[in-house]
């Protein structure tokens, strides 16, 4: 069976509250422990009113903290808002205090607006030196060399894994060239993905970190008992991706009956949101074979956007049901 994780974004629901959001996600990383996914990841975005996980190595030491064997990280860190020291620091102590179990995904955007950016005192080129920022954070998670001034303490000799997080061919055509494992965004960005696949597989370069290319496919994952109550709570991810769309982020919201999109509106949902998978079992299952025979990943990372947190919780069983089988 292929390994399987989950992505989370410590969704705020509509009336809820980041500190509901953050029981939420230990109870849901709990619960993924003991069906046994691989691992539990969260992401960097900044001044989302839907999105409770911005200080994103603080969530992880709280999820690591509230989980026993479970495989905790971030999908990712956004490395141009930080400095590489720090980086290496946070997941340093992240490794010190949960050894064997933090993961450190890497991604090049920015999770944020422009104005966002610039409250986070981001420097508009800083993408531009994404690779040497990664070169530098890798140098300071190994072990120091005799010319190295500054060392990374905690962080030295941790060795965390490292991944590139992509929707693109740049990090990916990086993570080969590092010889690192890469992770595609196809739960949101799927355009590039069997592009940036090819690429990353065909010039991979192994190292020490990694001797055969290692990818991991992002899908959305919203299973129910049935067809009908699995439609009917994607509309929630809908409104919330067309608000996104649109310049007004909200709080995650509730499913909503009778939704009408512009034919705009429809065809960025269809065309953005195809690696969405809806539905009960047999349906879903249907779905996610092909998916999986052919584009073969190694890992598949599964996100639940979904109102209901018991709700989400049965999606996640659902799918783990149906990929056993598989």
């Amino acid at each position: 069976m292929i390994p399987l994780s989950v992505l989370d974004l410590s969704l705020i629901t509509a009336g809820g509250s980041p500190a509901q959001a953050f029981r939420n996600s230990a109870d849901l990383a709990r619960h993924a422990e003991t069906l046994g996914f691989r691992r539990y990841w969260l992401a960097e975005h900044h001044a989302m009113p839907g999105i409770a996980s911005a200080a994103t190595p603080v969530v992880i030491g709280h999820i690591a903290a509230a989980t026993k064997i479970i495989r905790v990280g971030s999908g990712g860190i956004m490395l141009p808002n930080h400095a590489p020291l720090t980086v290496a620091e946070a997941f340093g102590t992240l490794d010190a205090l949960f050894p064997g179990r933090i993961d450190l995904g890497l991604g090049r955007a920015p999770g944020s607006d422009q104005a966002t950016m610039r409250a986070l005192r981001r420097d508009p080129q800083s993408a531009d030196r994404f690779p040497n920022d990664v070169v530098e954070l890798l140098r300071y998670l190994g072990p120091p060399q005799p010319d190295q001034h500054v060392i990374a303490i905690p962080g030295a000799n941790s060795r965390v894994p490292v991944w590139l997080l992509g929707s693109s061919l740049f990090s990916a055509h990086l993570a080969a060239l590092l010889g690192l494992p890469f992770a595609f965004a196809s739960h949101f960005a799927p355009d590039q993905m069997e592009d940036a696949i090819a690429l990353y597989r065909t010039q991979f370069k192994p190292s020490h970190s990694l001797e055969a290319p290692h990818v991991m496919l992002t899908v959305n994952i919203i299973a129910a008992e049935d067809d009908a109550t699995a439609t009917l709570l994607k509309t929630s991810l809908d409104q919330y991706f067309v608000a996104l769309r649109h310049g007004r982020p909200t709080p995650f919201p509730p499913p909503q009956d009778n939704l009408i999109w512009s034919p705009a509106e429809q065809a960025t949902l269809t065309h953005t949101l195809r690696y969405t998978f809806t539905g009960g079992p047999q349906t879903l299952a249907g779905k996610l074979t092909p998916f999986l025979n052919q584009h073969t990943p190694d890992e598949l990372m599964i996100a639940t956007p979904i109102f209901n947190h018991e709700a989400r919780k049965r999606s996640l069983e659902i799918a783990m049901t149906c990929l056993e089988r598989r």
